[in-house]
């Protein structure tokens, strides 16, 4: 990924934020990504990460309609993802054994049981959320044209607990330098 498409994207995120009243702490933590595979317009995101202590995390993600956040799972984080701005599908599998067949599944869904198949869409609307398990197998994509939604977690560590289906999927690829940078990555660091 190019500087000048990780700038252009912290600037897109940030005139989202502002033009619907969002509010970032000074010098937020910036996480743009296009996760390796070159190409931020279908499979990246910008994650600005408001806190990451050991035992709990707090990140904002801004998605825009094509774009998907390819199929991983993390072996110790559990998480909700609450849906603030727009509308986000999320598809969960337990195990990737329940990827052939679709097989009854308990999720939390706006903090209350609720069944659903494995693969099958979940659809939030601003303001709801869903829980992830450790171990769980997910993916999600905005419906709307712009989306932001919250992640809020045990402590985060995408450096060590994070696995993609796609082995070619990097998490903190290499930026390449093409012009000045207006904010410091996570990945920067």
């Amino acid at each position: 990924m190019k500087r000048s498409e990780v700038n252009a994207a912290i600037r897109h995120a940030a005139e989202f934020l502002e033009a619907n009243g969002w509010s970032l702490p000074p010098s937020p933590q910036w996480d743009v990504t296009d996760f390796g595979l070159d190409n931020f317009l279908q499979e990246g995101q910008v994650g600005i990460i408001l806190a990451n202590e050991p035992e709990y995390c707090e990140k904002l993600v801004f998605v825009t309609k094509s774009q998907r956040t390819p199929l991983h799972y993390h072996q110790h984080k559990k998480k909700d993802i609450v849906c603030r701005n727009g509308s986000l599908a999320i598809q969960v599998w337990p195990g990737l054994s329940d990827a052939a067949a679709p097989v009854p599944i308990e999720v939390h869904l706006n903090n209350q049981r609720q069944t659903v198949l494995a693969g099958q869409n979940i659809h939030l609307a601003s303001g709801e959320r869903l829980t992830l398990l450790p171990g769980w197998y997910h993916s999600f994509y905005p419906e709307s044209d712009k989306c932001l939604f919250s992640e809020i977690s045990t402590g985060n560590d995408d450096q060590h607990d994070i696995f993609f289906l796609n082995a070619a999927v990097i998490r903190f690829p290499e930026v390449e330098e093409d012009e000045p940078a207006i904010a410091k990555l996570v990945c920067d660091q």
